[in-house]
């Protein structure tokens, strides 16, 4: 008997499994709690890059995986992998689909309600992973720095009783070519929905968990598993969210998935509602 879920789709991206950067313990725990009649796993949930070059893989990495065929046994779960960049090597496979309940592919139509969102990773429009990838990896590696030097800084601001902070979202929204980057970015990826005749487009790759509206088609962004822990989530009546996982305890059995809910912003039987 198909036990009812919590959610008719969850969207993860950029879990970046095999990194150290990577927070493969919250997104399994995020799994555990939540329960989704249609998973999408958005590209980037293996970085095939570093794990080519430096990185491990670890038991808390195939956690993951085994937590996903729970879904698919327990609640018949479909599970959708789209390629990413930095997990490409799905290239050499794909469209490959394995039983009735999963599947990895280049992108995905999702009708929601009464509207089709065009789902892909995103990197369709990044010249830099496209077209230069030896400046990609240059800056994977300045990222990796960044978030091994962020590490111990939080540990100094974890030891003085001070909240998580970010060095990399900050360099990131300091600096003013990247947010433009990202305006243009967001507004190609709906211009491309608009042309696949969809309603809105749902995406990752830039590691901004978003909701917006561009002339009428929606975009939507499930963030990433090393900084922000964000998914995006539909629930049975249509209505799209952000979801964050968040901690107020050091204790890693305390940490619990939360809704923001100030972010729920997209309604598949009615137009936007912007927030």
């Amino acid at each position: 008997m198909k036990l009812s879920t919590q959610f008719r789709t969850i969207v993860l991206s950029d879990i970046h499994l095999g990194t150290t950067g990577s927070k493969a313990k919250e997104a399994t725990e995020f799994l555990r709690n939540y329960s989704c009649q249609k998973l999408i796993l958005n590209g980037d949930i293996i970085d095939g890059w570093q794990l080519k070059q430096y990185g491990t893989w670890k038991k808390k990495h195939t956690a993951f995986f085994k937590t996903v065929l729970k879904q698919i046994v327990h609640y018949d779960t479909k599970v959708i992998y789209l390629r990413g960049n930095h997990d490409d090597f799905l290239d050499q496979i794909m469209p490959l689909k394995v039983g009735k309940n999963f599947s990895i592919q280049k992108d995905y139509i999702l009708t929601s309600g009464s509207k089709k969102f065009y789902v892909t990773h995103g990197d369709v429009f990044d010249s830099i992973t496209s077209h230069m990838k030896w400046l990609a990896y240059l800056g994977d590696l300045g990222y990796t720095f960044l978030l091994w030097v962020n590490k111990f800084y939080n540990q100094y601001r974890t030891w003085r009783g001070l909240p998580y902070y970010s060095l990399s979202q900050l360099v990131k929204s300091r600096i003013k070519q990247a947010v433009s980057y990202i305006s243009d970015y967001e507004q190609k990826l709906t211009e491309l929905a608009r042309a696949r005749n969809c309603n809105g487009v749902i995406c990752g790759h830039i590691h901004q968990a978003a909701i917006h509206e561009y002339e009428g088609i929606i975009y939507m962004n499930s963030g990433d598993w090393v900084e922000s822990l964000s998914a995006l989530v539909e629930d049975h009546d249509g209505d799209w969210s952000l979801l964050y996982y968040t901690s107020d305890s050091d204790d890693e059995e305390e940490k619990k998935p939360v809704n923001n809910s100030s972010n729920q912003a997209v309604s598949a039987g009615s137009p936007i509602q912007t927030t």
